[in-house]
């Protein structure tokens, strides 16, 4: 059942709106039938529910663009943790995925779900690539069973493709390609049985094949464009995540990565891709002036070497903002707080890393403090949303989906001192003291306890999928 209360005394509250109005002004806020009815100092109302928020601050709901759920049983393979994209994705998630079953997939996807919940993220996408002909259980379904289970709101980004990256002869049954219209028959079944087109939508579709440069040939990809586009669907995938991909999009196709989607029909405001790290100036003003988003993972480029993205330049180009975590596999804390964390203090990083002194004809340092945490917290909330289409959820402001999280920060000593409550959650990093988390207020999290889950168990369960999995490799 939803949660009709009002929440009182909060230290802060950031709304996730740009500039003044990221910070409500009063530590009050009404949820009513699942939604935002006011903010400020609001006097309780007879027979009101109240929540005490003393010593705690209040986030949107963040908003995960990008992940691999299956991934949360391959993290830390030592084949790949010191390797660079290319030979990680041969060393683990090429070796190892093929080899999990339906079990092990629906536990990976749930132990995914789980931290992110418990970090204080209400919406998924996924971007799921386990697929292949004749399988014998629907990956799609699972996804779906697992985030209801939660309460999350779920987007599958269903990915997979019609080439391969070996012959297909060679490989084993779960890594072999699809057909164009396998794949697009399954966008429909998927649309058919899961997809809600409404702003506040709980369970939603995109097409997202993998990997432009690899996944499927480029009058292949125009068509799943315009199928997409006619059912009423976003498009997502990866591109530009290291300069292999300027490499095997210059050896093909003889033109840059942006461009080469240009030509394909995919780019615009309902399409965004993963990563973008390696991009030239005539890329991001493209990426710009077509409003295409960015689902920005700076823990898992970091972990590969791939580098940093030029968030702040895309986003004053035009382009859409939103924060991704990836696969656990390439990111061993895959959850919204450490994610965010990161893309706080590299963005920063990657603007002190480009500042030029004055007497060479620079700025100096100034820029460098340019990305403040509420830029990091809208990316992460209304970018998030914004990308996906859910236009009633994202933000704290009346009349929008209750989707929150509340954070204490009066019992950690990582909070100690703060001068200003309201950034704790996302500077100061660590384990999230997650109080209370609302998803359409509807209860999912409360006291970093999730009901009714035994998180030992799970625990318990997913050491024994691993090796279970080895086992067979």
């Amino acid at each position: 059942m939803t949660q009709d209360l009002l929440i009182r005394n909060a230290s802060a509250i950031l709304t996730g709106l740009p500039g003044a109005a990221g910070r409500a002004v009063g530590g009050d806020l009404r949820v009513r039938g699942g939604r935002i009815a006011a903010l400020g100092a609001l006097a309780p109302e007879p027979g009101e529910r109240q929540l005490d928020a003393t010593g705690c601050v209040v986030y949107p709901g963040w908003v995960n663009t990008h992940h691999h759920l299956f991934q949360s049983l391959l993290k830390g393979d030592p084949q790949g943790l010191n390797a660079t994209l290319s030979p990680w994705l041969v060393a683990t998630p090429m070796r190892l995925r093929p080899r999990m079953n339906a079990h092990e997939f629906r536990l990976a996807a749930r132990v995914g779900l789980v931290e992110l919940a418990l970090s204080g993220c209400s919406t998924v996408a996924d971007h799921n690539y386990h697929y292949w002909p004749d399988m014998p259980y629907d990956s799609s379904a699972i996804l779906f069973e697992e985030a209801q289970r939660l309460g999350l709101r779920f987007v599958l980004c269903r990915g997979g493709g019609t080439l391969a990256r070996a012959p297909a002869e060679g490989l084993p049954a779960a890594s072999r390609p699809e057909t164009l219209e396998g794949f697009l028959g399954d966008l429909e079944r998927l649309v058919r049985e899961w997809h809600d087109p409404a702003p506040d939508a709980m369970r939603r579709v995109v097409a997202a094949p993998t990997t432009p440069p690899h996944s499927m040939r480029p009058q292949e990809l125009r068509e799943t464009a315009q199928a997409a586009r006619a059912l009423g669907l976003r498009l997502h995938s990866h591109l530009s995540e290291t300069v292999h991909y300027h490499d095997m999009v210059h050896q093909q196709h003889g033109m840059k990565p942006v461009h080469f989607c240009e030509s394909i029909g995919w780019l615009g405001p309902d399409v965004w891709f993963a990563h973008l790290v390696k991009l030239d100036e005539d890329e991001i003003a493209l990426l710009g002036a077509t409003r295409t988003g960015i689902a920005h993972c700076p823990q898992s480029n970091g972990r590969l070497g791939s580098g940093i993205a030029p968030v702040r330049q895309l986003e004053a180009a035009g382009a859409q903002v939103s924060i991704g975590v990836d696969g656990a596999a390439s990111n061993e804390a895959a959850d919204m707080i450490s994610e965010t964390h990161a893309a706080w203090l590299m963005q920063r990083a990657r603007a002190g890393q480009d500042a030029l002194a004055v007497h060479r004809g620079g700025g100096g340092e100034g820029d460098a403090a340019a990305t403040t945490v509420e830029d990091v917290v809208r990316w992460g909330s209304a970018g998030g949303a914004g990308v996906l289409g859910l236009d009633a959820v994202g933000t704290l402001a009346p009349g929008m989906a209750a989707d929150l999280a509340i954070y204490g920060i009066d019992r950690d000593p990582r909070y100690f001192g703060l001068h200003d409550p309201a950034i704790g959650p996302v500077a100061s990093g660590g384990a999230a003291d997650l109080r209370l988390l609302l998803v359409g207020g509807r209860e999912v999290v409360r006291e970093g306890r999730i009901p009714g889950l035994d998180l030992a168990e799970l625990g318990r369960s997913s050491r024994e999928a691993v090796q279970a999995l080895l086992a067979r490799c």
